[in-house]
């Protein structure tokens, strides 16, 4: 099967290096949204080692994800990650699977209490609550000048417009391809979204198209949640 709307997008994108700035919580939210998947795949598992493999991808998701948590100004997604973290290392040196799963658990709830945090965030009546979030309070000021022209502004639209092209394409999949072969599709997308959004270096741009088709992709996983495996 061919999707060319997908490879369109990968090539578009590869020519734009400068764009608006994303919402570092939401950016946080995405990498967090991955330490808390692998998270539970360490749980599931019942072979220490393959789940410890699993708690290392989430502790090196937590380590990328600290520079945008910090932007973020969410101190209770901070502490929340921070304590999932240090359980993550410790269920690494775990000698039993059992004990290893107790932190683990430990471990996930914290993520979640961490992915709650930052979702009662963006509700905040803060100044760090706007569309690029400033590090500190004495560079709020600037951030605000900066944000009177944003540059970059037709390249969003013409991004935008080929994201709108790529959710129909996606929903004609959902709607008429074999349901087993369209979530598997999905869940690659999805998966290397997640991939792409845990890399340091990443430009603005593909930050902000990796977060968009994430979301957009995750809708169509929603609607093939009931899918027979």
């Amino acid at each position: 099967m061919k999707y060319p709307y997908f490879i369109l997008l990968t090539i578009t994108l590869s020519l734009f290096s400068s764009f608006k700035p994303i919402k570092p919580c939401e950016y946080a939210g995405s990498n967090i949204s991955f330490v808390k998947t692998e998270t539970q795949k360490a749980i599931k598992i019942n072979d220490i080692n393959i789940a410890r493999y699993h708690a290392y991808k989430a502790i090196n998701a937590i380590e990328k994800t600290k520079k945008q948590l910090n932007n973020c100004g969410c101190d209770y997604a901070v502490t929340n990650i921070a304590d999932s973290f240090k359980d993550l290392v410790l269920a690494t040196k775990a000698t039993t699977l059992r004990s290893a799963k107790i932190l683990l658990n430990r471990s996930l709830e914290k993520t979640i209490g961490s992915l709650e945090a930052l979702d009662k965030h963006e509700l905040h009546d803060s100044n760090y609550a706007s569309d690029v979030l400033a590090v500190n309070t004495l560079e709020l000021s600037k951030q605000k000048k900066s944000m009177a022209a944003p540059k970059g502004f037709y390249l969003e639209k013409k991004i935008d417009s080929t994201l709108f092209a790529y959710e129909k394409s996606l929903q004609k999949i959902v709607e008429t391809v074999d349901c087993k072969k369209a979530l598997n599709y999905a869940n690659q997308i999805f998966e290397h979204c997640e991939q792409q959004l845990l890399k340091p270096n990443l430009s603005e741009g593909k930050k902000y198209y990796n977060l968009r088709t994430k979301e957009i992709t995750a809708n169509a996983i929603e609607q093939l949640k009931n899918c027979k495996q």
